[in-house]
């Protein structure tokens, strides 16, 4: 088996070993003023004779079959130590290093020299840019500033202690203030991280214009240096700046003086408080007493009960409430606390209304010596009346003081004056029933209705046709239809659409409750059916209606109920109806002449008495121009049409009467009858009378 090259420098136990091929004889004995050979380190796998040292070349030895190491660790008297191996891989003989010293030194000096060249020069550490070479490291300066207090009679001013930070990596800085838990102020970052300008120049802090015992002004407020952490004075000192001496941080002089121990109060003179609450506990002198204020604006008497606490010489007042009385109940009157009965002269000077009283400015406390049946005392500028006290004040008061007299006194209340209730006129807004509401209860309610009488004249509905009155002629021709409900009294007014008229019609007054004209606001009197006559005239708001017509129920009803009436409306609508069935039967049978000829001569005394003169030829020839066929008949339409435009100088009464005496049915119209009523000789021509007045003169 092929060995490496041998380590020894003379014959030796290795001088013996098998070389590779190539060295000559001087290196076979080791007496050759070369290094001397290295024998093999162990049996392990090696190249063949003339093969490298690569995979696939080694040779293994086949008989080989030991193959442990040898010990190198123990233990002696308790300690472990190690020790160099004696034995090689499967015992193998380890030959000693032959190398002198001279040598290894030289090995490894001048071997990697020889082996490598001369060694290269390291290249210049690289460059480091400030926010690299600066990262995480922070300046930190203690500092305090002034903040005035204006709104506090305690302090003018507060001392607020602030870390300032600076930032080598970018020369930003952050002004942090501790927060301090219940101090009532906006604490933590007071400045965030940033450049922070030093001048109008357009200058930024650096840190060379930081230093010790130093002011710097950040955006209107100063700040005081006064100390700094060791790595921003050992920074500052590295880069030849001299820190002044620190100085010491400033406190708050409010916070001072509130961490100072409070003083004692002054213990008043008299018995010992803790004996005296010992003893006195919930024992409490209960008096009665009235607060005669009524002699300011809305004043009254108040009932209250005085409470003194004999544990700590406390009064509280409380006032009694009765039921309904309207006032709010509060319990308390006078809250629990000692009431000074004679103050000290006041200095003028801070308002005392706002400030606390204490023992210094008061010469005498109320104490039960005060309080007594009959007695009149001023607790905070009320004056009281005492005129009782309980059982447990009166033994009290006869233990302690000997009074026996505890007759309590008769307190007269004064009668309240009955102030009558004045009813504001109505506004005009809605129902005067309703808005009555208003003035009896604080939460209006709905005015009471007749159930009965809804009930009993449920869906009763009376009827009518009105004209409108009015100067404007397009409103002369306007029908309405006017519908009373018995069940509430209330009107409603509608007009029925006409094509072609101009007016759209529909619902011209809705349900509602109409007074007459005249009548007060605090007192209406209201529309009723004896009110609705044929021909008379209804205000409703402003607008005149005249009544033209009605349903034939209302006759009906006012028949049924005539005992309710008046005769007169009764007997206006029987009138009204009498040519109507008159009309009917003539439908069926003939019209009858006598009734004719009477409301034709009716009508013909109405137009004497209105006109001097009238020409009716001009009625005759337009009813005989629209009659092409001569019969004498006449569409309905047609013929309202007719009298409208020529305006038929009659009353609407009697003309709505005429019409009906000579309808045919309910579409046509005889105008032959009809102009019977207004004959062409009913007025003597003008000539015709000039010339008989001539004759009367003469």
């Amino acid at each position: 088996m092929s060995a490496g090259p041998g380590t020894g420098s003379g014959p030796g136990p290795g001088s013996g070993t098998e070389l590779g091929p190539g060295l000559g004889p001087g290196l076979e004995s080791g007496s050759g003023p070369g290094p001397a050979p290295v024998p093999a380190l162990g049996p392990g796998p090696g190249p063949g004779p003339g093969l490298p040292f690569l995979p696939g070349c080694a040779v293994r030895d086949p008989t080989r079959t030991s193959f442990h190491r040898s010990h190198t660790l123990g233990f002696r008297n308790g300690y472990a130590f190690s020790q160099l191996p004696r034995e090689g891989i499967g015992g193998e003989t380890i030959f000693p290093n032959l190398l002198s010293q001279d040598q290894l030194d030289d090995l490894c000096t001048k071997g990697p020299t020889l082996t490598y060249g001369p060694a290269k020069k390291s290249p210049p550490p690289p460059f480091m840019p400030s926010y690299v070479a600066f990262d995480k490291q922070v300046l930190k300066f203690d500092a305090y500033f002034k903040e005035e207090v204006l709104t506090s009679a305690e302090e003018h001013y507060r001392i607020r202690q602030v870390g300032i930070y600076y930032y080598l990596e970018d020369d930003s800085m952050c002004v942090i203030e501790p927060v301090v838990k219940n101090s009532g102020l906006i604490q933590g970052k007071l400045m965030r991280r940033h450049r922070v300008p030093k001048n109008d120049q357009g200058d930024y802090y650096h840190w060379k214009d930081l230093n010790l015992a130093t002011n710097i002004t950040m955006y209107g407020r100063t700040y005081r240096l006064v100390d700094c952490d060791s790595f921003t004075k050992v920074f500052m000192e590295s880069q030849g700046i001299v820190l002044n001496p620190p100085e010491q941080l400033v406190s708050d002089p409010y916070i001072e003086q509130r961490r100072t121990p409070v003083q004692k109060p002054i213990v008043p003179a008299g018995p010992d408080p803790l004996w005296q609450f010992l003893t006195y506990d919930t024992k409490v002198l209960r008096f009665y007493a009235i607060w005669d204020d009524t002699n300011h604006p809305f004043g009254d008497q108040h009932r209250c009960i005085i409470h003194y606490f004999l544990a700590d010489d406390t009064v509280e007042v409380r006032e009694v409430y009765s039921r309904n009385d309207g006032r709010d109940p509060f319990p308390v009157l006078m809250k629990r606390q000692r009431l000074p009965k004679t103050l000290a002269e006041k200095k003028m000077g801070f308002p005392s209304c706002v400030l606390e009283i204490t023992n210094e400015e008061v010469l005498e406390w109320y104490s039960p010596r005060d309080f007594a049946i009959g007695k009149t005392i001023t607790l905070l500028g009320r004056t009281f009346l005492i005129y009782d006290c309980d059982k447990f004040t009166q033994n009290f008061y006869r233990e302690k003081f000997g009074i026996t007299d505890f007759q309590p006194l008769q307190i007269s209340e004064k009668p309240l004056e009955k102030v009558p209730q004045v009813i504001p006129p109505h506004n005009g807004f809605g129902m005067p029933e309703d808005s009555l509401q208003n003035c009896l209860r604080l939460i209006p309610k709905r005015p009471q209705k007749d159930v009965i009488k809804m009930l009993e004249n449920d869906l009763k509905v009376l009827r009518y046709q009105a004209a409108l009155e009015s100067p404007v002629p397009e409103d002369r021709n306007r029908r309405f239809i006017l519908s009373y409900f018995l069940s509430d009294d209330t009107i409603s007014i509608y007009e029925p659409p006409i094509q072609n008229s101009g007016i759209p019609g529909g619902k011209y007054l809705k349900r509602t409750r109409v007074a007459k004209p005249g009548s007060t606001p605090e007192d209406p009197i209201y529309f009723q059916p004896s009110d609705f006559t044929i021909g008379s005239t209804i205000e409703v708001f402003g607008h005149r209606f005249v009544i033209t017509d009605a349903d034939e129920y209302v006759l009906n009803y006012l028949e049924r109920n005539a005992e309710s009436f008046p005769a007169t409306t009764l007997q206006s609508l029987r009138d009204h109806f009498r040519p109507r069935k008159a009309v009917k039967d003539t439908v069926n049978n003939d019209i009858p002449k006598q009734a004719l000829d009477d409301l034709i001569e009716e009508v013909q005394k109405e137009l004497k008495l209105r006109h001097s003169y009238l020409n009716t030829r001009r009625f005759h020839e337009a009813f005989h121009q629209c009659d092409k066929d001569g019969s004498g008949i006449m569409d309905k339409g047609i013929f309202l049409d007719l009298c409208d435009r020529l305006e038929v100088p009659t009353s609407t009464i009697l003309l709505k009467k005429l019409i009906d005496y000579c309808s045919c049915g309910e579409d046509y119209v005889n105008y032959r009858d009809f102009l019977r009523a207004f004959p062409s000789n009913l007025f003597p021509e003008p000539e015709a009378q000039d010339e008989q007045l001539n004759t009367q003169v003469t």
